[in-house]
């Protein structure tokens, strides 16, 4: 085959939110937007559902709708944008959870799904989604009085423990909802890491379920493996890819794999990153192209088949490192012509 192979390990997954549950005392929930973080939200919400979470959240109704279908009636399915314009049947017939960000979002949820089942998301200081103060305070009588599933808000620097953000927006959470029965939520996965006082009555990790920092201790979910097409010998000087941006200063071999910035090997990875052949690296040379990305493997002493970008070797948040970014951006940037292989025990 000339795809690379993308295997996910639901069993790690799982492993990650009990590991995570277990740093808490309350509710743990699981957030699988973005297509659960580009590994399948179907499997992956399914995997998390056997594990125990029974709470989960997406960022768009659509995402929902996949998470839905995937596990039945019963779980709290959350949606962060709310209750946007166009989504009410969506939201009505799939028994969704709108987390409600504005006035104008609770004036259209009452009025066309009274009594349908909400959350309310408040904004403590990030200025990106929720109520700020002073429409809560109009509203928060009337809000409460309809009995909302969720009272929410997010950290905007929970990766840096030490960050006077965290604190700040944890008082101005308390300040805005002290007092209120609806159970709480402040803390993703630097949140629930932060300690007790972040964790209120749901915590809802994301990045962490999939190997990802600021969670240190997550076992790894990801492991690219990618094939070789062609392999060529160069002489000194010969130069490999566009731009002629590597020059070989001896004689090499280079390899060909079957990958691209079209299946998120991102550009910024050029002349960057290393890819392994069992324990020994081998690094990548010239531009990564549309298909293909050129590795020198002239120090093997056998020719691959394969080789590996993602596994025990280096992490998403590794090869994250080497292109510039977040292992956020590496998972959900991984492109739909791999072979996708999921492990379950």
């Amino acid at each position: 085959m000339s795809t690379g192979f993308l295997t996910i390990d639901l069993d790690a997954i799982a492993a990650n939110w009990r590991a995570l549950d277990g740093k808490t005392q309350c509710e743990t929930g699981a957030v699988v937007k973005a297509d659960g973080y580009g590994l399948g939200a179907g499997r992956v919400a399914r995997a998390l559902a056997r594990a125990g979470a029974r709470r989960f959240f997406v960022a768009v109704a659509e995402e929902g709708a996949a998470v839905r279908e995937a596990l039945g009636p019963g779980p709290e399915i959350s949606v962060f944008s709310g209750h946007m314009r166009g989504d009410t049947d969506m939201i009505a017939d799939l028994t969704l959870t709108p987390m409600l960000n504005s006035v104008d979002q609770l004036t259209r949820h009452f009025e066309a799904l009274p009594g349908h089942p909400f959350g309310i998301q408040l904004d403590t200081g990030m200025n990106r989604l929720g109520m700020e103060w002073d429409e809560w305070a109009a509203v928060a009588a009337v809000a409460l009085a309809e009995h909302p599933t969720l009272v929410m808000s997010h950290l905007a620097c929970a990766d840096e423990p030490d960050h006077p953000m965290n604190a700040y927006q944890l008082d101005i959470f308390h300040q805005m909802t002290d007092g209120i029965s609806t159970p709480r939520s402040l803390a993703a996965t630097g949140g629930l890491l932060l300690g007790p006082a972040y964790h209120f009555e749901v915590t809802r990790p994301g990045v962490g379920l999939y190997g990802g920092a600021p969670f240190a201790a997550a076992q790894g979910v990801v492991t690219l493996d990618l094939p070789v097409v062609q392999i060529r010998e160069l002489q000194m000087h010969e130069v490999v890819g566009y731009g002629n941006s590597w020059q070989a200063t001896r004689p090499s071999r280079i390899a060909t794999l079957s990958t691209g910035y079209a299946d998120g090997v991102l550009r910024a990875l050029s002349g960057q990153a290393t890819l392994w052949y069992g324990d020994q690296p081998c690094p990548l040379i010239g531009r990564v192209s549309m298909d293909l990305i050129t590795v020198d493997i002239t120090d093997l002493t056998e020719i691959p088949e394969g080789l590996t970008l993602i596994g025990p070797q280096q992490g998403v948040d590794d090869l994250a490192a080497q292109a510039g970014t977040v292992g956020y951006e590496i998972l959900t940037a991984f492109g739909n012509r791999y072979t996708r292989r999921y492990h379950s025990t």
